[in-house]
């Protein structure tokens, strides 16, 4: 990784899980943005546990490719313990994380400059135009999903992030302020931890700035029928963590368990 007298200006944090079919497409995106910008950036893929070659496809591209680490756990521990993971290890001054499925494509980062710039310490994309003018969902989710994701949404809102309406989009930006705040102290390591760092932002007074979306449902998602309802229980973890001040203690921060390539 980068060394404090090169620290970049962006980091953008890829987790993935068994992801050998599509990562390269994700990287290759992402790559021809970065080099179009007159920042300094690195790339960080964190691997969950992948069971495939996703390693064996990320080492051959960062072959030719300059700035692409990685980091390879071989226990699957969730997206949310990755992004930590990922949150934790990144050198930037802007810590990005964006699903390995490139369903929000890396452009979008440009519209989060400006908010940053002004001094918002998150950023979020949004694929709700309640949330933001002009979001939308290109190729939409199936309507089981949409329907269990509003339902979801309003229960979210209730008990842990009120007056968002879309916390799962899997593209948001923290200062390394915010990320070395907010990450050390999360509990959640799975599907709900989203709504964990939009409330423990929160709960830290960063104003949450909101860009629109222009997403595209991935086929081949690992979200489970299960995940759905166990998201919805873990507002409830937030909720009761936040009253009983858990989140003010002392926690040690959770660093990777191999070493950053």
């Amino acid at each position: 990784m980068c060394s404090s007298k090169t620290r970049p200006y962006l980091s953008v944090i890829v987790p993935a899980y068994n992801e050998a079919e599509r990562i390269t497409k994700t990287l290759k995106s992402i790559y021809a943005y970065l080099q179009q910008q007159e920042f300094s950036w690195e790339v960080l893929v964190v691997l969950d546990g992948s069971k495939d070659n996703t390693l064996a496809v990320v080492e051959d591209f960062a072959r030719s490719h300059r700035n692409i680490h990685w980091l390879d756990r071989k226990e699957n521990r969730g997206k949310g313990f990755t992004v930590r993971e990922g949150m934790l290890s990144a050198t930037g001054a802007i810590r990005l994380f964006t699903d390995a499925d490139n369903s929000t494509d890396i452009a979008h980062f440009s519209k989060m400059q400006p908010l940053l710039a002004d001094g918002y310490n998150v950023v979020i994309c949004s694929r709700d135009s309640k949330d933001v003018a002009g979001a939308q969902q290109a190729v939409p989710q199936p309507f089981l999903k949409r329907m269990l994701g509003n339902a979801g949404n309003l229960f979210i809102q209730v008990m842990a992030v009120p007056g968002i309406w879309d916390t799962q989009c899997g593209f948001k930006a923290f200062t390394q302020e915010a990320a070395e705040k907010i990450f050390p102290i999360t509990r959640i390591d799975r599907w709900g931890f989203d709504t964990e760092v939009l409330a423990l932002a929160n709960h830290f007074s960063y104003p949450v700035g909101i860009v629109p979306a222009y997403w595209i449902d991935a086929e081949g998602t690992h979200v489970k029928f299960s995940d759905y309802f166990q998201t919805m229980w873990e507002p409830i973890k937030i909720r009761y963590n936040l009253l009983t001040g858990v989140y003010d203690q002392k926690n040690s921060l959770v660093m990777p368990s191999d070493a950053v390539k």
